[in-house]
């Protein structure tokens, strides 16, 4: 965490006025918030001065809340801004990447054949579990159960239908990797 600069006129005069508020938190917290948040979002000077643009607006917003003690505002800031990194990140994995258009000749159309091929050879390699591991792997993943109703359907105890499913996704991934599919 960033060193706080020496105490300022922040705790010392209490003032109704929020301009002046914002003013000395960003007198007082600007440089020393402005490299935290660099750090948080990997260095991106835009986006970290955005950060403490929108982090100072809602200080400005909260004024009256606030409590002026040099400590608390500091902590207050800190807790914003990340909230605000961590808001942006999560917008911008929601958002779909912006691309250029491709040409239309270029375009691939998928036709399903991979996704067949890929169904036909984990369906083989099912057929080389046990038959208790490749019921507990049919009933939960490919039917769609819960272990509860897979396990009242087997006629067995729901941690032996857990064990099965364990100990089946293990053999399933190892027969996959030898046919070249898993990684």
């Amino acid at each position: 965490m960033p060193c706080h600069p020496p105490t300022s006129r922040l705790e010392s005069v209490k003032t109704n006025d929020d301009r002046i508020l914002v003013e000395d938190l960003y007198q007082e917290f600007g440089a020393s918030l402005l490299r935290y948040v660099r750090k948080a979002t990997g260095n991106d000077l835009q986006w970290a001065e955005d950060v403490v643009q929108e982090t100072l607006l809602r200080a400005w917003q909260n004024a009256g809340k606030l409590r002026r003690e040099r400590g608390l505002l500091w902590a207050w800031l800190l807790t914003v801004a990340r909230r605000i990194i961590i808001d942006d990140r999560r917008r911008r994995g929601v958002r779909p990447q912006e691309v250029e258009p491709a040409e239309p000749d270029a375009v691939s159309t998928p036709d399903g054949s991979e996704r067949s091929l890929e169904a036909m050879i984990v369906s083989e390699a099912l057929q080389e579990l046990s038959q208790e591991h490749r019921e507990a792997i049919e009933h939960t993943y490919l039917r769609d159960r819960t272990i509860g109703e897979a396990a009242e359907i087997l006629g067995i105890p729901p941690g032996t239908v857990k064990s099965r499913l364990y100990y089946g996704i293990r053999a399933l991934r190892g027969i996959l990797k030898e046919k070249g599919v898993a990684s």
